[in-house]
């Protein structure tokens, strides 16, 4: 196995994007008002769960539900593109409930381990091999982690324009991903 430096950079930044957790603060701001608290650990530890059992059974899934990876792919792609839509211009297409569990539900899934990242993972796994995704999921919940635990740090440090202007350029971002997964498995 011959880990590359460049694809597990490239693997953390998809990944960054996606899972977008600067842009989440003001979400997760609402989410810990409502719930009273969310905790860090266990949210960070349900999304590392999701996001490796997905990695590994995510195909197998698709194929006993007689999907195609690049089929998966392409639907994906256009997932993220509205995700990225949603970021840059500013509007919500889907509408997300709010449980009592906050830790689990919302916060590690759908916010961070939700279909976004699912299908991105997917779309890596036909791209790069598993060690690389893993480490790359590893380096991106680090810094989830980072953010749940310092939460209110960084609602003082960013400020509502700081955080307006990560989650655009976070979606641009995500944009250009959504396109190029399309276009990779859509042999365009």
């Amino acid at each position: 196995m011959n880990l590359s430096m460049k694809e597990i950079i490239t693997v953390s930044m998809i990944l960054f994007a996606v899972i977008d957790i600067i842009g989440s603060i003001p979400v997760l701001i609402q989410i810990r008002k409502q719930a009273g608290s969310i905790h860090s650990e266990k949210a960070t530890l349900v999304s590392l769960g999701i996001m490796i059992m997905f990695l590994f059974i995510g195909e197998n899934l698709l194929k006993f539900l007689g999907l195609d990876l690049s089929s998966f792919a392409i639907a994906g792609s256009l997932v993220l593109f509205f995700i990225a839509l949603e970021m840059i211009l500013g509007i919500r297409i889907h509408k997300d409930d709010m449980p009592a569990t906050a830790s689990i539900v919302p916060v590690a899934f759908p916010l961070i381990a939700g279909t976004g990242t699912m299908t991105t993972l997917l779309s890596l796994r036909a791209e790069y091999d598993s060690v690389t995704i893993i480490i790359g999921i590893l380096l991106n919940l680090t810094v989830v982690y980072l953010c749940l635990r310092n939460l209110g740090f960084l609602e003082r440090l960013l400020g509502p324009v700081g955080i307006g202007v990560v989650r655009k350029v976070f979606g641009f971002i995500l944009l250009a991903i959504a396109v190029k997964i399309f276009r990779t498995h859509a042999g365009l």
